[in-house]
């Protein structure tokens, strides 16, 4: 006899972050977001577009320029909005409190959503795996006392070209 084993809730909440990125609009970075609080999901969206705007698979990528602490410089793709700031966004749009509420995403949040999430006051972030320039972010949650976990602690890998 085989016996059903149920995920726990982190695992439920990232994969329906998983489910969620298959409606972002890069392809260069299909990413979910999830927040939830108390095993009730909160707030769900996707890497896309701002509304009325046009999406990367509708016109292609707007790329600019960065260049990082190192000298070394990479190419972004600007046109659109991170899962995470999406969700953080329709929050806000809809009244939704986010106030020690768990964040599940594919990797750890760039500087800027790291910001985001602090500001409101997300107690706890879930990521699949961390991001190759995520440290700066991971050092803030520690300082605020964010936790942070990981299902797997490898880098993930995209394109940055």
């Amino acid at each position: 006899m085989t016996w059903y084993v149920r995920p726990t809730w982190d695992e439920y909440f990232m994969e329906v972050s998983r489910s969620i990125a298959k409606r972002a609009t890069c392809d260069r970075w299909r990413s979910g977001c999830v927040v939830a609080k108390n095993n009730r999901l909160l707030v769900t969206w996707y890497v896309g577009s701002p509304p009325g705007m046009p999406h990367c698979d509708e016109v292609w990528h707007q790329f600019k320029q960065l260049t990082h602490e190192d000298w070394s410089v990479t190419n972004h793709c600007v046109r659109t909005v991170h899962a995470e700031q999406n969700a953080i966004c329709q929050a806000a749009r809809y009244g939704i409190s986010l106030d020690w509420a768990t964040l599940y995403c594919k990797m750890t949040p760039c500087r800027t959503c790291a910001m985001l999430i602090i500001s409101t006051w997300i107690k706890r972030v879930v990521c699949e795996k961390k991001y190759h320039a995520g440290a700066e972010s991971e050092a803030m949650f520690k300082e605020v006392w964010i936790e942070l976990n990981y299902f797997d602690e490898n880098v993930e890998s995209y394109d940055k070209q």
